[in-house]
């Protein structure tokens, strides 16, 4: 399972480095198989910064037409996703920087309901709703680690070079995320499995 899971992974490399290769020899066209792979992945990952459908399309959109751009300056023994997905986060996180979402103070987020009141899927959306709204409510340095690492699922690695910052940094800023939502939220550090905090960086961070 492993070894076609990296299988893939290999072969999506190898046609993200084909593709590149084709736009810079002038084969226009190519772009659009790199836009139809990493469309979703982009609008996805900007939806997480933004919490706004319309806007996340149109952050994603920036990202690609600056990958564009500068598509010269990716260096080829790193992976075409990675340089990609650390170009867009930079692109999001000046454009929230130009038009700030506005989010409630991490103190006024309404707090997640507890497990006696979760009697249906609405109100398990509606706890989780509430979750992702602390954590957008967080200043942005420790609001961007858990948004790669846990909702966008990159690993340690991934998401540190997305960041650009080495692992130790990111590690230490995803703890110091983890300790302001529980001091917020006391009762989540009882319930981590509603973001896989205990589980994920128990098998990440080993």
């Amino acid at each position: 399972m492993i070894a076609t899971c990296h299988s893939a992974a290999d072969e999506l490399a190898d046609t993200d480095r084909a593709d590149v290769v084709r736009v810079l020899a002038g084969d226009v066209a190519a772009f659009e198989g790199i836009v139809r792979r990493w469309q979703g992945p982009l609008v996805n990952l900007a939806w997480r910064y933004c919490r706004d459908r319309g806007r996340a399309e149109e952050m994603a959109q920036e990202a690609f037409i600056r990958a564009w751009r500068g598509l010269a300056q990716w260096r080829r023994e790193g992976s075409f996703s990675t340089w990609l997905f650390a170009l867009a986060a930079n692109v999001f996180r000046s454009e929230l920087k130009r038009f700030p979402t506005i989010n409630l103070p991490l103190e006024a987020a309404p707090e997640p309901s507890g497990p006696a009141s979760q009697l249906n899927a609405l109100q398990q959306k509606s706890r989780d709703e509430a979750i992702r709204r602390a954590v957008l409510a967080l200043p942005l340095r420790y609001r961007e680690p858990v948004i790669l690492f846990y909702f966008h699922e990159m690993d340690l690695g991934r998401a540190a070079r997305t960041m650009g910052l080495p692992e130790g940094t990111l590690k230490a800023r995803l703890s110091r995320a983890r300790a302001l939502l529980r001091r917020r939220f006391p009762h989540l550090e009882a319930e981590q499995e509603a973001m896989e905090f205990s589980s994920r960086t128990t098998e990440k961070e080993a």
